[in-house]
């Protein structure tokens, strides 16, 4: 195992008191810094299973009472948020709560883009691209200047 050492923020600690030790500038393995992908990957299957609780229900619940298809909906949105809390715990520790947002909301519109596509069988519009890409001018102005190896305490 390798082992890097972080940036020390001012007097060697955390600016935000939720972050935690491995943003401090203590010596850290090598692999923990790969761990701002994991919320990345959880924000991911998160929207999965929060996208299927609201339309999945569309397709799959039309002639069922509305009472049912709540309760379904509720019984995944349980697994979204078994995803979705750790992914925003893991992530407050590497981006800021705007970076965050910005993210699960890009995720949010390429995920549910294949499911209107894939699962749904709607066409997506010129609207959905449009969209999209104020969503990306969203991203730039959240992470511009984000410097990954000095990303904490600096937001």
């Amino acid at each position: 195992m390798r082992w890097v050492l972080t940036k020390p923020t001012i007097n060697n600690k955390p600016e935000n008191p939720h972050r935690n030790l491995l943003t401090s500038g203590r010596i850290i393995p090598k692999r923990a810094v790969n761990m701002k992908i994991y919320p990345i990957f959880l924000l991911i299957c998160s929207n999965l299973f929060m996208t299927y609780a609201w339309y999945g229900h569309l397709k799959d619940m039309k002639g069922k009472a509305l009472f049912l298809a709540i309760l379904v909906s509720w019984g995944v949105a349980f697994f979204e948020y078994c995803l979705q809390v750790p992914a925003n715990r893991i992530g407050y520790q590497y981006y800021s709560l705007g970076q965050l947002k910005v993210m699960q909301e890009i995720i949010t519109m390429g995920v549910f883009g294949l499911f209107c596509t894939v699962y749904m069988k709607e066409p997506l519009k010129l609207d959905f691209l449009l969209a999209s890409l104020c969503l990306i001018g969203a991203a730039y102005f959240m992470f511009r200047g984000f410097a990954p190896s000095a990303m904490a305490g600096s937001y």
